[in-house]
């Protein structure tokens, strides 16, 4: 018995060997149990993302504007070519100035443009053509032979317009950003006296003869006009139409497109009942529209016909107009949510926009319905604008009050000719809503006139203007949304990244990258096409669904989850 009791080992020899064990199998599972518990993350390039936003603080993106100004007559008598050089070169210098004390005295907000302009002159009569400024692509010589053998009279704007439009050589489409002022001989034999025309196209023309007191003349055109869109000139981020860093100022998604929702309200049918041939209106009024904006942004258009949709604003009244009055202290009430319903597009799911226009006909009982502006005067449009939101219309009736008391409702259908108005008033509205002035602009008391873009809306020096402000708030918005998502994704280490989001993440960066040289050479519409692209695919990283719908498991997650389950496991036995 004793025997069997003998220890035929050392003591502590089978301990020793069970802690090995148990350390060996610690020191193998540890990586297998890291390794399977570890997320896949997928290559992000951190430093494109804080290259790209470095490099925007340093240089921002603009995009270069040429301004080329060409006289026809000079009051300046010598045959000697390099003396009348010398005279045009100061003439440049001086209009290069005053460019730039429009720039700088009131800090006007050139999105976009910025400092990079060049200014060039040019002499273009019947016995000399020079030029100075080394820039390429000059108009050809004989421009005055062109003129007096096109037209005798150019106080014709239309057609001055489209002459200068057919003998501009580089007035291409997708290479915007120059511009022409034209400065003819005298007129009326007033060489006092300056009429300004700017063209729907990119073209500008002074009437009166040139002398260094129209040179503060042509600083306003290219600053206010061709530069800021027409825009009253404002300090810096406080002018109408000014964009944020993100681009908030153009109601767009992020993608660059946009529904136009139209309504039309018929608030009491028992009055009347007004309805639309909209296939017909779309072709005539919306998809010339919708084409001159393509460039811009990427519109569908729908339309709806909705009853019993009274207004939620209370109206008055007044005996002076004959008219009942809203004003302007009543819009926020005017949208009556609970009877419009105008969110019923397809495209109101998701980051989608849609613009709404409603075009809202009132009800017997307060017909005609007219808003009062703030200084006493009645809307001569009849209609507002909400920011980011639409428009809305009031279009009265034209028998306002014989229609109170009839059994059966007036059905009546808008005719294109009926509903051309109502478009005019749309255009402005949505001109309003992309930071434009509602109206081609002018300045009487400089008599300045523009030559009204019938047909759209929109003159092309004006798409300029809306291309740079695309440009620039697009590559900002890309940078932003990919830097919060750097720091995000740098902050949860657990967060799962699939490769989706990283080719996301390089497609948005190349995208911006093409941007930004595109801008630098003047090519408007690929710079905006790829300014798009970037923003649209940071978006699309940023709010990619596999990011939302996966669980953070935080260290302790996973700590507690092993250890708790082995001592479960041990408790147990």
């Amino acid at each position: 018995m004793a025997g069997e009791d003998t220890r035929t080992s050392k003591p502590g020899r089978k301990r020793l060997v069970l802690t090995i064990s148990v350390l060996i199998s610690f020191i193998i599972g540890l990586p297998i149990c890291l390794k399977s518990t570890e997320v896949y993350r997928a290559h992000l390039p951190f430093d494109g993302i804080d290259s790209l936003a470095k490099s925007l603080k340093s240089e921002p993106v603009v995009l270069p504007c040429l301004f080329d100004i060409i006289l026809l007559q000079l009051n300046f008598k010598s045959d000697d070519d390099s003396v009348v050089k010398q005279h045009l070169e100061r003439i440049r210098g001086l209009i290069s100035s005053e460019v730039q004390n429009w720039i700088n005295k009131d800090g006007v907000d050139l999105v976009g443009c910025g400092n990079n302009y060049v200014v060039t002159v040019s002499l273009d009569s019947r016995v000399k053509c020079l030029r100075t400024g080394a820039i390429e692509g000059h108009w050809p010589c004989g421009l005055t032979d062109y003129l007096s053998s096109s037209i005798k009279d150019l106080s014709d704007d239309i057609l001055v317009d489209e002459l200068l439009h057919s003998y501009s050589p580089h007035d291409s489409d997708a290479n915007g950003g120059r511009y022409t002022i034209l400065v003819t001989g005298e007129r009326n034999g007033d060489k006092h006296s300056h009429r300004t025309v700017i063209g729907k196209h990119r073209h500008a023309w002074i009437h009166g003869g040139f002398s260094d007191s129209v040179v503060p003349l042509i600083g306003e055109v290219v600053v206010k006009y061709f530069i800021g869109g027409g825009i009253a000139v404002s300090r810096r981020g406080q002018g109408f139409g000014t964009t944020d860093e993100k681009g908030e100022a153009m109601p767009l998604a992020a993608d660059g497109t946009a529904t136009l929702s139209f309504s039309l309200l018929n608030a009491e049918p028992a009055d009347w009942i007004y309805d639309w041939d909209f296939e017909k209106l779309e072709n005539r009024f919306l998809s010339p529209l919708v084409e001159t904006l393509s460039p811009i942004a990427t519109l569908a258009v729908e339309s709806q016909v909705l009853y019993h949709t009274p207004k939620a604003a209370h109206s008055h009244w007044d005996q002076n107009s004959a008219s009942y009055l809203f004003h302007l202290k009543d819009l926020p009430f005017f949208v009556n949510s609970n009877e419009w319903h105008l969110d019923t597009s397809v495209a109101a799911a998701g980051r989608s926009k849609i613009l709404h226009f409603a075009i809202y006909i009132p009800s017997a009982v307060e017909c005609p319905l007219r808003l009062k502006l703030p200084n006493g005067q009645l809307s001569p449009t009849n209609g507002f604008t909400s920011p980011g939101w639409g428009g809305i219309i009031v279009l009265n009736p034209s028998s306002c009050l014989s229609s109170i008391g009839i059994s059966k409702p007036k059905r009546h259908t808008f005719s294109e000719e009926e509903f051309e108005p109502v478009m005019q008033v749309v255009v402005g509205q949505i001109r309003t809503l992309l930071g434009l002035p509602p109206t081609a602009p002018q300045d009487t008391s400089m008599h300045i006139s523009t030559v009204l873009a019938s047909e759209t809306g929109f003159s092309k020096w004006e798409l300029d203007v809306l291309l740079r402000r695309r440009v620039v708030a697009d590559v900002a918005s890309c940078s932003l949304t990919l830097s919060s998502l750097s720091r995000l994704v740098q902050s949860l280490p657990s967060m799962v990244i699939m490769d989706e989001i990283g080719d996301q993440v390089h497609l948005s960066l190349e995208a911006a990258s093409m941007a930004r040289s595109n801008s630098f050479v003047g090519m408007y519409f690929a710079a905006a096409e790829y300014a798009r692209r970037a923003r649209a695919w940071a978006e699309e990283a940023f709010f990619q669904p596999s990011i939302m719908s996966l669980l953070y498991f935080p260290t302790e997650h996973h700590f507690a989850i092993y250890t708790v389950s082995k001592f479960l496991h041990h408790s147990n036995q």
